[in-house]
């Protein structure tokens, strides 16, 4: 079997909220922990310049303790790097000298990954070391294993779901309660599932860094973020969601969706209307959801809480385990954890290409041939109408066309509200959601 490692020795840097679970779980669950690896496991330095003298419901010995990483980086002890400070540097830096050091890499850094997968998995190639990532998409939500491992033997054909629990969480508030999404927002901030400045959750950026890593492993090429689409939460109005759920049927989710054809792949992230009797459609609050189909498997699913301190915890410990139990076998980095075409380039569909049905609203003046006008442009667009509702009269004399289409093309649908929105009779500038199909 050749050298077989005695002690796993961890160098942990980051010790905030996730850092200081991974600790109590390795203290808590050591004996069992060990006995998965198969040897000991040791974590021999702990570097963090922000919290080194902060008080902490844990007592830590003294020694363990720094504020220089080089302690870590320069000791050739240890074998495994665990990465929590987040963010992109010096966590970057940080992450590509340990490999060129030849440590193996755990991490929980999303908005890093999504960002340098590129640079990151040719140097671990390079130096023939490992990074394993599991808490940096869906917390204790095992779904990198699963999606690297578990379905290894299918050709991905579709991945979407809820994947950010603020977001969830302010819907399911403007859904059940009726409140805006500024009241909801200020109570997910009170309640501690949105920060101070919530723009990567509500801009949906937080979701495609993640959908991003998820493509990046089914398809064996770096998703750059960027040149997936991406739409926020920010301009979802209460009455929306109120006359899709109670006119059609339908729940307003923020998704990630990934679809596969074999000749384009589409990547994108939006508010989606989920038909009520969808299970995604009763996930509500913090809790992720996820739908994986693989060609042989069929359609799975997985369900959870997406972050918190001892989910995501939990998820950087289970990479500890299945990296150091490759470590004590000696195999660590002798075959790549994330199988990376470098040379291989994906090109995404573009949005205005892609088809869906829609739920369209448009303010409009309370006069006879309103409906027909803008369903006459609509139809030069190619785009059918399936259902209409029309609220009674208001004192305004204006009045909500609520329209679900039928399957039509993004690209015709933008070109038609154009049009609508020039029309003397609309009053507003049209909305509109797209439908999960």
């Amino acid at each position: 079997m050749g050298f077989m490692k005695k002690t796993i020795n961890l160098g942990l840097i980051g010790l905030g909220t996730v850092g200081t679970g991974v600790v109590k779980i390795l203290r808590d669950n050591l004996s069992l922990i060990e006995k998965k690896v198969g040897t000991k496991i040791k974590v021999k330095k702990i570097c963090d310049k922000r919290n080194i003298k902060s008080s902490r419901k844990m007592k830590i010995d003294s020694k363990l303790l720094t504020t220089d990483v080089r302690d870590i980086l320069n000791d050739p002890e240890i074998d495994i790097v665990v990465e929590l400070i987040g963010g992109e540097e010096p966590a970057r830096r940080i992450i590509l000298e340990a490999m060129k050091r030849g440590k193996h890499i755990v991490t929980a850094n999303k908005s890093l990954l999504a960002k340098y997968w590129d640079d990151i998995f040719s140097c671990a190639e390079e130096n023939k070391v490992s990074v394993y990532f599991e808490a940096s998409v869906a917390g204790g939500v095992p779904l990198v294993q699963s999606l690297n491992e578990g379905l290894a033997a299918n050709k991905i054909r579709s991945i979407f779901g809820i994947l950010n629990g603020t977001t969830n969480y302010i819907l399911t508030k403007m859904t059940k309660e009726g409140v805006s999404f500024e009241e909801a927002l200020k109570e997910a901030q009170k309640k501690g599932f949105a920060e101070a400045n919530p723009e990567l959750d509500i801009e949906g950026i937080d979701v495609a860094q993640k959908i991003a890593i998820l493509s990046s492993i089914a398809f064996r090429s770096w998703i750059n973020p960027k040149e997936i689409f991406c739409e926020g939460i920010t301009s979802i109005a209460k009455e929306d969601i109120k006359y899709a759920r109670e006119e059609f049927g339908y729940i307003l989710k923020l998704l990630a969706i990934v679809k596969n054809n074999d000749r384009e792949i589409e990547v994108r992230v939006h508010p989606t209307l989920v038909p009520v009797e969808h299970l995604l459609a009763s996930v509500d609050d913090e809790f992720n959801a996820i739908y994986i189909t693989g060609d042989a498997v069929g359609e799975t699913m997985f369900y959870g809480k997406g972050a918190g301190q001892m989910a995501a915890a939990s998820a950087v410990v289970s990479d500890i385990i299945y990296l150091s139990r490759n470590v004590y076998n000696g195999i660590a980095g002798k075959f790549p954890y994330v199988t990376y075409q470098r040379e291989k380039k994906i090109r995404l569909k573009q949005i205005d290409k892609t088809e869906a049905k829609y739920y369209i609203r448009f303010s409009t003046i309370d006069r006879p041939g309103v409906l027909a006008k803008i369903s006459g442009v609509l139809g030069i667009n190619n785009v059918s109408i399936a259902s209409c509702y029309q609220k009674e009269r208001a004192i305004s004399k204006e009045v909500p066309i609520i329209m679900i289409t039928h399957k039509a093309k993004e690209g015709d649908l933008r070109k038609a509200l154009q049009e609508i929105n020039k029309l003397s009779v609309v009053r507003a500038k049209s909305k509109f959601i797209r439908i999960l199909d």
